[in-house]
């Protein structure tokens, strides 16, 4: 049986290897085959997931369309893939790469990519540079991989962007630190914690408050995030009152008493924090009576899960309006949406949130991996696998406002146009639809200036 990435563990977990009935196994201190360049066949058809997400529709999907050859299990060399992500108390992205460790061990029981299974190594990190760094030469020096994807980290891309660069791998991640979204070898498929609680403020100023508290954890890149939302508050002449807190909260109520009171009962407070954390603010916030005492409660992307949909209960229906960078799964009936559910029940034991944006994230990371993989022809080498993954053009993989994009760019934001979405008895239900990200936070003014603006992606 799987086990979830034990809490703090720094080392890897190995998965994903093609034997039989494929059997997965997390080993925290193992360290298996590194081997990855085995000769391929020409490129195949795409997988059915490429096909279904090019088309979303309402179709009935189960998890044997999630690769060419349903019910065969890949049993050719393994095509070695890595990721690192933060794993500490109060912040744990663990759910993205254990996500996209599930699409990939469906792949694998499904035909693999020209008979290669994929095999995923994931290190977990506490923030620390010299062992972040250190998880980047192990992935490619030891466990040999091609190509790296899902990463979710509060600081390696700071730390390793030079590293990628040097040896010319394209990392396909969810971004957090600026790095990720500044320079030409990465590209996320979220907009990170900076655009998307640009995209929580968006809306509330949208409502016409007269005030935006905006508070985040107290973690490396809060200036970096900070300064988003206060180039929209400028624009709108809105006052804007930032706020940090240390993670895990130890007093929820002092937190809700200090943002209700700077925001007063026209303003606004915005939450930039993991699910657990927004959780214990909000619920204090509700046992101090303090839910109705501000115009509205916003939050960046990672509040979008239905954990805390149902944990809030209906006091907070129509209250609470949140972030969604991807497609919301709470009414969706898309080939893609009903693929990614079906893919987590069976394969995604080790995804703790269940349905939200994390685990959405790992999902799509994974199918534009598998996407590029399906283009190399001849053997899976460092340089094949990321010539395939840079091209990547205008796919659109079913969870996105908009087809994605890597491309030849020195900065890369190929995710910057959202949803908002709001808790309502027990779900994220849709209130706004695709929305581009105001171009008044100058980094997503310098994206579109050097990539342009990507066209929204067919829906159903």
């Amino acid at each position: 049986m799987r086990r979830h990435i034990p809490a703090l563990s720094a080392r890897r977990t190995i998965v994903l290897a093609a034997a039989g009935a494929l059997t997965l196994a997390l080993a925290a201190c193992s360290s298996g085959s590194s081997s990855s360049t085995a000769a391929a066949g020409t490129s195949s058809t795409p997988a059915s997931t490429s096909t279904a997400s090019s088309t979303p529709g309402t179709a009935a999907v189960n998890t044997s369309q999630c690769g060419t050859k349903p019910g065969v299990a890949a049993t050719g060399t393994p095509i070695a893939l890595g990721a690192i992500a933060t794993n500490q108390p109060g912040t744990s992205f663990t759910d993205i790469p254990n996500m996209a460790e599930a699409y990939f061990a469906c792949v694998n029981a499904n035909g693999g990519i020209n008979g290669h299974p994929i095999k995923l190594y994931i290190e977990t990190e506490q923030t620390n540079p010299a062992q972040i760094a250190a998880d980047a030469k192990q992935l490619v020096q030891t466990d040999h991989v091609v190509g790296i994807v899902g990463n979710t980290s509060i600081i390696e891309c700071s730390v390793d962007s030079s590293y990628w660069q040097k040896l010319g791998f394209y990392v396909v991640d969810s971004g957090i630190a600026p790095e990720c979204y500044s320079t030409p070898n990465s590209a996320a498929v979220n907009m990170g914690p900076r655009y998307s609680s640009d995209g929580a403020v968006q809306y509330a100023l949208a409502q016409h408050v007269s005030k935006i508290v905006f508070d985040q954890s107290n973690v490396p890149g809060t200036g970096y995030i900070a300064a988003g939302p206060a180039a929209l508050a400028k624009a709108a002449n809105t006052p804007i009152v930032q706020l940090t807190e240390n993670v895990p909260i130890s007093d929820a109520n002092s937190v809700a008493i200090k943002e209700v009171d700077d925001a007063g009962p026209n303003g606004a407070v915005i939450l930039n924090f993991t699910p657990p954390e927004a959780l214990i603010i909000l619920q204090a916030a509700q046992k101090l009576g303090l839910e109705d005492r501000v115009k509205l409660w916003g939050c960046s992307t990672p509040c979008n899960t239905d954990f805390l949909a149902q944990s809030l209960g209906p006091k907070w229906n129509n209250k609470l309006f949140v972030n969604a960078e991807l497609t919301p799964p709470d009414g969706t009936n898309t080939a893609s949406m009903n693929l990614y559910k079906a893919i987590l029940k069976q394969y995604g034991s080790a995804v703790q949130g269940g349905i939200g944006s994390f685990s959405q994230m790992g999902f799509t990371e994974a199918e534009i991996m598998v996407h590029a993989l399906e283009s190399v022809t001849g053997s899976y080498t460092v340089q094949s696998v990321n010539a395939a993954v840079k091209a990547v053009k205008d796919f659109n993989t079913g969870m996105l406002c908009q087809l994605w994009t890597y491309g030849s760019y020195p900065i890369h934001i190929p995710n910057n146009a959202d949803y908002t979405v709001t808790a309502n008895n027990g779900k994220m239900t849709t209130v706004q639809g695709c929305t581009p990200i105001s171009a008044a936070d100058p980094q997503i003014a310098q994206y579109r200036s050097v990539a342009g603006t990507a066209a929204n992606a067919p829906t159903s």
